[in-house]
């Protein structure tokens, strides 16, 4: 069965944001990219032309399909700044009203700008996801 379309690519993360046109989602990327490295201990890798990935995790659905994608990471498009965390925030609602000002989506939060939510708070939740993951999936650093 076909797996996910978004794949990771050779791409340097770094570029990637250097090339980010609005500035303070560049500047949030900047902050981003270490705050992620830390918290994970994995580097990090494209996913698609856009998605700045830590780890990877296998995952097989019932229907057959199966694939690999990231365990979490961040993207830093247009509007806002999507962070990834899976397998999404089906047990993190009371977190999700204490983070700040951003909207969520199942497994994705938007921020407009990181002055806006609770790093710490953020951290946490991260190191949530990144522990159900690693108990529940075969989960890989890069």
């Amino acid at each position: 069965m076909a797996g996910n379309k978004t794949v990771p690519l050779d791409l340097q993360p770094l570029e990637v944001i250097a090339r980010v046109d609005h500035p303070q989602r560049r500047a949030d990327a900047e902050v981003l990219l270490p705050f992620f490295k830390r918290i994970t201990g994995w580097p990090a890798q494209m996913w698609g032309p856009s998605i700045i990935g830590f780890g990877r995790y296998h995952y097989r659905y019932d229907s057959g399909r199966e694939g690999e994608f990231l365990i979490t990471g961040f993207s830093p498009r247009k509007a806002y700044t999507s962070v990834y965390i899976l397998p999404g925030y089906q047990d993190m609602s009371d977190a999700l009203a204490r983070l700040g000002k951003v909207k969520h989506g199942k497994s994705c939060i938007n921020i407009k700008a990181l002055s806006d939510i609770d790093m710490g708070l953020l951290e946490e939740m991260i190191r949530d996801g990144l522990a159900y993951m690693q108990a529940n999936y075969e989960t890989y650093p890069r």
